[in-house]
């Protein structure tokens, strides 16, 4: 055997390996879909059947369970879609739709993590100098304006995505954008809008936040408590978030430097793409889990609700 068929063997061992991703993904994206559904619907129900007017901060959770919803209602195609080995059966349309869904259900997620974490900071820090920044009506404005921002960068997606056939038979969905210049233009804002500046953003108030929290002066045991609680879930929900959606927007951002050229990856590189790019994006779906999770079911006050809707069924 010669030195080049031995390359070329090797170069093709890895995509063998990972036809067992194929199942495996169709399977943990049906889990993440029925499991994130139950949760975020539970949520939204909750805080609509309470007697008392949401909160400013339920405001923004009941919109974050929201936005977790058009993402989750999109999952069963695409587990279908990674069974197929990532063919596309279900047409040019479902093929716009699905994927606007997915890309507004992350953009509007991701910012309302952003007014949930400005308005903890606004809460924990200055709890009293700024209450008129958190009303309900300004709470559920910013909400509107989340979901009405978050259509517009999903615009390029209904407009250039579609479904074309490679080697024969094969159908794929993909967006094709019509120049050069157009794609790098939408990859980058893409990035920008949904990476770079709302993991800034709340980074920087989840840090803010906690060291405020840290240098406050002890007032008691109870209040200590109630800080160290917050700290720590403010820890939490911060790496949680970095975790979750850092690894696919890192590959994101390569894929980008490479089509530019500034980047030139070589095939073992493209492969490792080829084989981690998946399993971040099932990564991040995760997301749709832990959120409910983190920022409802942890809270005292969503746990007295739950007990006072249960008491009025019985």
């Amino acid at each position: 055997m010669d030195g080049n068929q031995t390359k070329t063997n090797a170069s093709l061992c890895p995509f063998n390996l990972i036809r067992w991703h194929y199942l495996a993904s169709y399977w943990y994206i049906l889990v993440i879909c029925v499991l994130g559904i139950v949760f975020n619907v539970f949520v939204l129900t909750v805080l609509c059947l309470h007697k008392k007017a949401c909160t400013v901060a339920e405001i923004y959770l009941s919109n974050l369970a929201a936005a977790d919803l058009p993402l989750l209602s999109a999952l069963p195609f695409w587990a279908e879609h990674a069974l197929k080995e990532f063919e596309w059966p279900f047409g040019g349309r479902l093929c716009k739709m699905v994927n606007v869904f997915i890309i507004m259900s992350g953009y509007c997620s991701i910012y309302s993590l952003v007014l949930i974490s400005i308005d903890r900071y606004l809460a924990l820090v200055f709890p009293l100098s700024h209450e008129r920044l958190r009303r309900p009506l300004l709470a559920k404005v910013g909400c509107l304006m989340v979901w009405v921002l978050s259509f517009l960068p999903s615009v390029p997606h209904l407009i250039y995505m579609d479904v074309i056939t490679i080697h024969g038979n094969i159908t794929i969905c993909i967006v094709i954008y019509p120049n050069y210049a157009t794609a790098v233009g939408c990859e980058i804002m893409q990035i920008m809008l949904i990476f770079i500046i709302p993991i800034f953003i709340i980074s920087f108030y989840s840090l803010k936040t906690f060291q405020a929290l840290r240098n406050r002066p002890i007032e008691g045991v109870s209040v200590q408590k109630r800080a160290k609680k917050a700290t720590l879930l403010i820890v939490a929900a911060l790496l949680v978030f970095l975790i979750c959606w850092i690894p696919f927007h890192m590959m994101a951002i390569i894929y980008i430097l490479d089509y530019v050229e500034v980047l030139m990856l070589t095939p073992n590189t493209t492969i490792f793409i080829y084989v981690w790019y998946p399993i971040f994006i099932n990564l991040k779906m995760f997301t749709s889990v832990l959120n409910p999770i983190l920022y409802v079911f942890v809270g005292k006050n969503f746990r007295k609700k739950v007990k006072e809707i249960s008491k009025c069924q019985k």
